[in-house]
């Protein structure tokens, strides 16, 4: 496709417009006047010439009639042309190729389509100028840029997609620099984001810095601002995530956070709204600690991106904790007691239970009961041997202990420790004793608190001490300056043990007033609950310090969906808690019961927006997409045809003839309001002569339906019957059983509509006694005992419905209620069915056979169970007709007037709309009310399809048709 004189327009087929040239013939032809009559003298004739002709008739074609013709023509030629309009994209001119540097990380994913259409528009610009392409993205900047023609380009283009990390774009820059110096006739177009983390604000002057005096186009803005989570909080009464955008974007913003747990399902949603201006937002969830701690992902709806997701794994959850003091002060000074101090540190980050008014066994073994991750033991020294048991099997099968020591630690002679202690412990001013106060000294880089600043206020003065062994040092986690452990832990099983070694107040030392008291307890907390490979990460086991590594499981995708893991993903080392990165892209790493989370954003990532003014011309993005021409030209067409078919009936006299048959209209109508509000018997008195009084008098009466007219209500009821397809049941008089008709055909019917084709109006009740029964294809009668003998007129109609191809269904609800020894007959239901009958012509019965249609209508049944699944369900008996012997009742298409059932049908269909049953089942259950459904659904086809099922007579021909 080529522009036209330099317009963005293409034809797919241009040799088309070739025939333009013969609109100037066209012209003539419809210009061209009939060479003019021979005339021949007629003295008559001219007594015709003063006659005024009703039409007239003119001698040649307007001229502006056959320029709108000769447009309609061009129309026609232009649009079998194939024409295409290129919208343009705004770049800079040059005869060089063309660099484009696209923005290809997770903040262009939400808008990725509109990035990549004005890129093809871009490359469909230079395709027509014949320049090449170098394609630099920043999520995978080639080392050596390479000139693509412009198909080559398309496909690269075409194969691009953005990456799950915010990439640097520095490699890119390099690239773009490395391009141009062997290009200084290249000109540039920047497809950015215009995103940033805030230590990525000086991009745009590194990129002005590479281009230099090259022509510099950047497209920006005309597209939705991304948004992305950050900084999740599983606080005491919520569960809360931070939605950050960058600040250009000053309008209000309002969305939906979604909750999903390990298998994608939904637990919750939460709102979050944009205050114009502000940059970032914050959305709650207000769930049950229980379910917030099953969320594994946080995705903002309708952001598809990486970093709209973020992922949670057991490090987010929170735990519980017991806790158990063994001093004295809890009670006579709250205040001052080592519970106060630690409920403070832990309430920000777990929920706390405590012991209340019990023993420590009973406190403990309550918390073991409990099945609580952590227990905390603040100066309790000997314990019985009964809870130390059970205690060393609850940390073999995954609980945290920590203890703090104390008086009675010290004197006491627990072994529940991780190391041997001395006993009395090491006393300021006494043996073994400091000249000032120890400081703390450093954490342990293979502990949980290798992160952890030192504080460098933090002063011990008394603690317990160790014995020196060989396995002191590899169980130290923190020490004091002088090097002596202040906290040690070892793992026993799939738990731990930890030991503070000085107590929970500020008796021994000023620890638990400094912040690094709560990140300690945070990171030991967080050891409850975790696999072995995360408790050893954060234990300093020999894990981290042999560099093991977890191998990526379910990785993230540009767009934030799950992808398999990619060739390129690399391990993350164990403890890894840094931003995603090209080689460690987003996603959950390790084996499933003890994946580890990594998030395109961390807790502290802000986005900023990039000073775009630096780099020149600035354009919004645009839809450059290729847009066919066809349909608007064949609109315009059918136009133009539309308004020359109304011209030629104007200049035709049409309007002058529509009028006048217009002006008759009136009179028609009230003739036939005339005729329409006459009664019948003045319509006919001409045509018809009144009887004699003697004969109108021995005449019988007609039935009511046919001398009377019908009442609103017979009308309301006739429309509401016919405007869908209903099933009905028999109004008995009996509330209940009336009210489980109702509820029970209502749920076969939203049965059917789930299952089927069929989408029925809701199920009326019917007064067998006057009101129409024709409507409906399918009755269901509830046979209620000691029902009285409907009169023979409605007997009459009954049987009238039967023969005229509809279909009762009488259930007796009585396979459970059978007299004994009465072998299913004689009951009241019976009897009473049995009255009715005695009155109908009832064609003879018998059990449903096995390969009777009703058994495969639409499923294939071997019984027809309702509430119950002892009764029969009888239906007619089609034998083989001799010739000439005359039949009962029997519907049209072979399907039986008569079903009758005693297992309650309509009790097993009764079910809420919510789908909760109304009456119990007699077997199964679910599996037995299901199968009723489906026995409805079978009886439903049946009545409406007829034995189609039954046909084999075109069988064969199908299955030759099958076969080829």
């Amino acid at each position: 496709m080529n522009g036209l004189f330099g317009l963005p327009l293409a034809f797919t087929t241009p040799l088309l417009l070739s025939a333009l040239a013969a609109l100037p013939l066209l012209w003539f032809l419809l210009r061209l006047v009939p060479p003019r009559p021979r005339r021949v003298a007629f003295a008559p004739t001219r007594l015709l010439l003063d006659i005024p002709p009703k039409e007239e008739t003119p001698a040649r074609t307007p001229w502006w009639l056959t320029a709108l013709r000769l447009l309609l023509a061009a129309l026609v030629i232009f649009a079998a042309a194939g024409p295409v309009w290129n919208p343009p994209v705004a770049g800079p001119s040059s005869s060089g190729p063309l660099v484009l540097l696209i923005d290809s990380g997770w903040p262009a994913a939400p808008s990725w389509e509109s990035r990549r259409a004005s890129a093809q528009g871009v490359i469909a610009d230079a395709d027509l100028e014949g320049r090449g392409i170098m394609l630099i993205p920043t999520g995978d900047p080639p080392l050596d840029p390479q000139v693509l023609s412009p198909t080559e380009a398309r496909e690269r283009l075409r194969t691009l997609a953005p990456v799950p990390n915010m990439p640097d774009r520095a490699p890119a820059i390099a690239s773009l620099t490395k391009a141009l110096a062997g290009a200084p006739d290249a000109s540039v177009i920047y497809l950015s984001d215009g995103v940033a983390l805030e230590d990525g604000e000086g991009v745009p002057a590194d990129i002005a810095a590479a281009i230099g005096d090259h022509p510099l186009t950047t497209l920006a803005g005309g597209v939705q601002e991304p948004l992305a989570l950050t900084g999740v909080d599983n606080a005491v009464d919520a569960l809360s995530v931070k939605v950050v955008r960058a600040d250009r974007d000053t309008l209000a913003r309002s969305g939906t956070v979604r909750a999903l747990d390990m298998k994608g399902l939904p637990l919750g949603e939460g709102g979050f709204s944009f205050e114009p201006g502000a940059r970032e937002t914050e959305a709650r969830f207000d769930l049950p600690v229980e379910i917030r701690n099953e969320v594994a992902r946080l995705e903002i709806v309708d952001e598809a991106s990486a970093g709209a997701v973020q992922l949670l794994d057991k490090r987010w959850r929170r735990r519980t904790v017991g806790l158990v003091s063994g001093a004295s002060v809890d009670q006579r000074q709250p205040l001052l007691a080592p519970s106060y101090y630690l409920t403070r540190a832990l309430g920000p980050y777990a929920d706390i239970r405590t012991a209340d008014g019990e023993s420590t066994s009973e406190a403990i073994d309550r918390f073991i009961d409990q099945r609580l991750p952590v227990i905390v033991l603040s100066d309790i020294g000997t314990l019985q041997p009964e809870t130390s048991q059970r205690l060393e099997r609850w940390i073999e099968g995954g609980g945290v202990l920590i203890r703090f020591a104390g008086p009675r630690l010290a004197n006491g002679s627990d072994t529940l420790v991780p190391v041997t202690l001395r006993r009395g412990g090491r006393v300021l001013g006494g043996s073994l004793s400091w000249e000032q106060p120890q400081s703390l000294g450093g954490f342990s880089a293979d502990g949980p608190f290798r992160d952890v600043p030192v504080p460098d206020d933090v002063t011990v003065e008394r603690q317990v001490l160790a014995e020196p062994d060989g396995l002191l040092a590899a169980r130290t986690w923190a020490t004091l300056s002088d090097g002596t452990p202040l906290v040690t832990g070892e793992r026993r099983g799939a738990g731990t043990l930890v030991l503070f070694h000085v107590t929970a107040d500020t008796s021994w030392s000023n620890l638990p007033m400094s912040g690094a008291f709560v990140d300690m307890l945070r990171r030991v907390v967080a050891l409850g609950g975790s696999s072995a490979t995360e408790a050893q990460a954060d234990a300093g086991g020999a894990s981290a310090a042999t560099g093991e590594t977890l191998a990526p499981s379910r990785l993230l995708d540009g767009f934030g969906a799950f992808q398999p893991s990619i060739p390129t993903a690399r391990a993350i080392p164990v403890g890894f808690n840094g931003r995603a990165s090209g080689d460690h892209p987003p996603g959950f790493y390790g084996p499933p019961e003890g994946m580890v989370a990594v998030n395109a954003l961390l807790p502290a990532d802000r986005l900023v927006a990039l000073d775009l003014s630096r780099l020149g011309t600035i354009e919004p993005y645009r839809d450059a997409t290729p847009r066919d021409l066809r349909a608007p030209l064949l609109l315009a067409l059918l136009g133009l045809l539309i308004v020359d078919a109304m011209i030629v009936f104007l200049l035709a006299g049409g309007l002058s003839r529509l009028t006048a048959r217009r002006a008759a209209t009136p009179a028609l109508l009230a003739l036939a309001v005339m005729l329409a509000g006459a009664p019948a018997d003045r319509a006919l008195a001409q045509t018809t002569p009144a009887p004699a009084p003697q004969a109108e008098a021995a005449a019988a009466p007609s039935p009511p339906s046919a001398d009377k007219p019908m009442t609103p209500a017979e009308i309301d009821f006739a429309i509401k019957a016919t405007n869908a397809t209903r099933l009905a049941y028999v109004i008995t008089g009996d509330a209940d059983t009336d009210e489980i008709s109702r509820v029970g055909l209502g749920g076969l019917t939203r049965f059917m509509a789930q299952r089927t084709a069929l989408e029925a109006g809701e199920p009326m009740g019917v007064d067998i006694t006057r009101d129409e029964l024709s409507f409906f294809p399918l009755l269901y009668w509830p046979i209620v005992p000691g029902t009285a003998r409907p009169s023979p007129e409605t007997l009459a109609r009954i049987d009238a419905f039967m023969k005229q191809g509809g279909t009762i269904v009488f259930d007796t609800r009585d396979a459970e209620t059978v007299l004994p020894g009465s072998n299913g007959a004689g009951t009241p239901a019976n009897d009473t069915l049995r009255t009715i009958l005695a009155g109908l012509d009832i064609p003879e019965l018998e059990p449903v056979p096995r390969d009777h249609v009703l058994t495969k209508a639409f499923y294939l049944l071997r019984d027809f169970p309702g509430r119950f699944t002892g009764g029969t369900t009888w239906v007619e008996a089609l034998p083989a007709t001799e010739e000439g012997m005359d039949r009962p009742a029997r519907a049209g298409d072979g399907v039986s007037p008569v079903v009758i059932s005693s297992n309650d049908l309509a009790g097993a269909w009764a079910v809420t709309p919510d789908g909760q049953p109304l009456l119990p089942m007699s077997g199964t259950g679910a599996r037995q009310r299901e199968f009723a459904f489906r026995a409805g659904t079978n009886l439903v086809m049946y009545v409406l399809t007829g034995n189609y099922k039954a046909d084999q007579v075109h069988v064969p021909a199908l299955l030759e048709r099958l076969g080829q």
